[in-house]
């Protein structure tokens, strides 16, 4: 997932990140006018240079993990493997419905997310994601996508969470939002239920930042790096 991409999770640390620079009232004031309220046309989600949408890919993490990454590709019917890997991690770039249901930049079709995921993540959180994926590219409901995904894991068809899961989102050519777009490169772990606690998350002096995401009944860290997947440094958390 990421949110990590456009999600509801991303969107929550970008309104962290302008409240520490004192500008929440602004950003909150913007964010009522961002709505997609139904799926843009499905050739608007997708990108029409497999290479191009390959490199971008990479860009989520370093050189060191995504050159030997699986790299998964968005087609029209869902995601499909454009590159195999050696070292157990994948990288693709998630579209706008890795988001919560209720964000209102779910169908933004400008969204483009580089994440990278390691093994753990790659088989038990992904799944979700390519769930949600090809309910959306099928034209499924909001209210059908939350249902359907329920029902997966109700019936185990969707793997419980393992231990460790987190991926990568260090691309500087990331589009988060309209609002976060760019933001900032993060670290994110999958944990399964309620665990923000247990964390120590949100606290003052805390560098780790949680939401709770009971649609995909998790809880979602996040941690902010200093540099881009290139190296570049990043902007300070006070930025």
């Amino acid at each position: 997932m990421r949110k990590s991409n456009a999600s509801r999770i991303t969107r929550m640390f970008v309104a962290t990140a302008m409240v520490l620079a004192g500008t929440s009232c602004h950003a909150q004031g913007e964010s009522k006018g961002i709505s997609y309220p139904t799926m843009a046309p499905p050739d608007q989600y997708l990108t029409a240079d497999q290479s191009a949408e390959i490199a971008l890919a990479r860009t989520a993490a370093p050189a060191s993990i995504s050159d030997g990454a699986e790299v998964m590709v968005l087609g029209r019917d869902g995601y499909r493997e454009a590159v195999s890997g050696k070292n157990g991690f994948l990288c693709m770039v998630e579209r706008s419905w890795g988001a919560a249901t209720d964000d209102p930049e779910f169908w933004n079709p400008k969204v483009r997310s580089p994440i990278c995921f390691n093994p753990p993540a790659a088989r038990t959180y992904v799944p979700i994601y390519l769930m949600k994926t090809k309910l959306a590219l099928a034209g499924r409901s909001k209210s059908e996508i939350v249902k359907a995904l329920a029902a997966g894991f109700d019936r185990k068809e969707l793997p419980a969470l393992e231990p460790g899961a987190m991926c990568y989102m260090m691309s500087k050519q990331q589009y988060l939002s309209d609002r976060g777009q760019r933001w900032h490169p993060h670290l994110m772990f999958f944990v399964a239920g309620d665990a923000a606690k247990s964390w120590g998350a949100d606290l003052p002096g805390s560098p780790v930042m949680a939401a709770s995401d009971p649609e995909e009944r998790m809880t979602i860290f996040l941690v902010w790096v200093g540099t881009w997947s290139d190296g570049a440094e990043a902007p300070s958390m006070m930025h």
